[in-house]
């Protein structure tokens, strides 16, 4: 992965202070990050940060995106309503890296409330650099674009 990689952050209230410590290892390693927010722990909706970071990825504007809240689950439901958007939340580093490998994820998200600054930062670093295997999922990968479409997807896929 090359750190010149651009990568959009987005946060709620809930995570707001687990994102500024966050940030600033991420930065220190050198990672271009472009932080959208939110701005203090009193106010951030996730349905907004995920959405927002969702775009972001979705548009192609940012490479990949990263989204945290209390326990990851709202703000990356949030970014997984963005058309083009695969966000997996990851609580530990094989999930990070399957769905890399399997899901090709565009968008990770973290939990602020389960993990430590030290565990998020090994497991953004492994997704980041996690390589989409390509083969038979890459059909899986279009199925996942064919129910964004309203499409229904085959039971089996070869």
């Amino acid at each position: 992965m090359d750190k010149e990689m651009k990568i959009i952050l987005g946060c709620d209230l809930a995570a707001y202070d687990f994102k500024v410590d966050f940030l600033k290892v991420m930065k220190a390693k050198g990672y271009n990050i472009t932080d959208i927010g939110c701005d203090s722990s009193a106010e951030g909706e996730y349905t907004y940060y995920g959405s927002q970071v969702g775009k972001g990825v979705a548009s192609g504007k940012y490479d990949r995106g990263i989204v945290i809240c209390g326990t990851g689950n709202g703000i990356t439901m949030a970014a997984n309503k963005v058309k083009g958007v695969r966000a997996a939340l990851c609580t530990d580093t094989f999930s990070a890296l399957m769905s890399r490998e399997h899901n090709n994820a565009n968008v990770l998200g973290l939990s602020s409330w389960r993990l430590t600054i030290d565990e998020a930062v090994k497991i953004a670093e492994l997704w980041l650099f996690g390589k989409f295997s390509g083969g038979r999922h890459i059909q899986r990968i279009q199925a996942l674009r064919d129910l964004e479409e309203g499409k229904e997807v085959a039971k089996t896929l070869v």
